[in-house]
């Protein structure tokens, strides 16, 4: 067991994650040991209460409570990659260069760990290193059903430039979604705030966000605001709808709260839409019915950012996930038939 340690954030850490930085430090260290640690104020920033998800600046310290020795945790944390994973997770590579690397990540894999996740992607990048002594590190997260692009930093001075990128809004980010009724009009802006609701468990399972009208944001304890762009690319009668979402900020769950918000939820969605509802083409209800499958149909199709070392332009595109991609077939959407950014013209 160690003592207590009171460290300094270096300028190379600017903006990284707590709970990232203390694993890169201490390998050992769990997920959730991290946040007991924050939940108990054990672990604090320039003396003050923290999150895991507390974005550190330089110059800050960060107060550690005695560590538990590596070994000693009777369920340590798991940093070998399967074989199997390590093939998985470099087959999802989609760009990779001596910087950045994208992968187009299957539905299912949760971004990062957490209490009952120990198989993540934040663990298999240690087959992502393709030479280079540092792991990659995540710069933005997907949720564990949505499929798609994700970028990760090969060095914490290139993670930091490209977090900087995202959280400013300097990134272009395209969803595809298929959900239930065709939203009115085609095209259009949703505005509805969010605040996160606590679950119903322990720990905190179940929590969800919950919208809130934009006139009451500001008086909405915790809410913040939020904006989601969509557009309609291809309909089937009243029943569904193939649209195009842009996240214009960066919420937790945005685009899911916010189509079931308007009345349209995206397909699959238990968690917004209801499992058990089907839709009968009044525009609730996330579920089709018949041979569409039941997992959300959500994916990060498109994404184009400033190379934060080149400074040139790059665009990736992700390859559907084959359930989405039954859907499409099943109900004849065709994506050579639809702009690859409806918005562009708008510009």
């Amino acid at each position: 067991m160690s003592r207590v340690q009171t460290l300094p954030v270096a300028p190379d850490d600017a903006d990284q994650r707590l709970d990232r930085w203390l694993r890169r430090m201490f390998p050992h260290l769990r997920q959730g040991v991290i946040e007991k640690m924050c939940r108990k104020g054990d672990l604090r920033v320039d003396g003050g209460r923290v999150k895991a998800n507390t974005r550190l600046q330089p110059g800050q310290t960060v107060r550690i409570p005695p560590l538990p020795d590596p070994g000693a945790s009777s369920s340590p944390a798991q940093s070998h990659v399967t074989d199997a994973d390590a093939r998985l997770i470099r087959d999802c590579v989609i760009y990779r260069d001596d910087h950045i690397i994208a992968i187009n990540k299957p539905p299912g894999l949760p971004t990062q760990g957490g209490s009952k996740q120990t198989r993540h992607v934040d663990g298999m990048a240690e087959a992502l290193r393709f030479g280079l002594e540092e792991k990659p590190r995540l710069v933005h997260r997907l949720d564990k059903d949505t499929s798609g692009i994700l970028v990760l930093a090969r060095s914490r001075s290139v993670a930091s430039g490209l977090t900087a990128a995202f959280r400013h809004r300097e990134t272009r980010k395209l969803y595809w979604a298929a959900v239930a009724g065709v939203p009115h009009p085609q095209m259009g802006t949703i505005k509805f705030g969010l605040v996160k609701a606590p679950g119903h468990g322990a720990r905190g399972e179940g929590e969800k966000m919950h919208c809130v009208h934009p006139r009451d944001v500001d008086a909405t304890e915790g809410a913040k605001r939020a904006v989601t762009d969509y557009a309609v690319l291809s309909a089937l009668a009243r029943r569904a709808a193939w649209v195009a979402l842009v996240p214009v900020t960066g919420r937790t769950h945005q685009l899911r709260a916010h189509m079931a918000e308007i009345g349209h939820p995206i397909i699959g969605d238990g968690k917004y839409g209801g499992s058990g509802q089907e839709n009968l083409g009044d525009g609730w209800g996330a579920q089709l019915g018949g041979e569409i499958s039941r997992k959300l149909h959500l994916h990060a199709r498109f994404m184009r950012f400033e190379h934060p070392v080149t400074k040139r332009v790059v665009s990736l595109t992700a390859a559907m996930p084959e359930h989405m991609r039954q859907t499409w077939e099943t109900l004849q959407w065709r994506e050579d038939e639809v702009p690859a950014d409806p918005f562009e013209e708008l510009e």
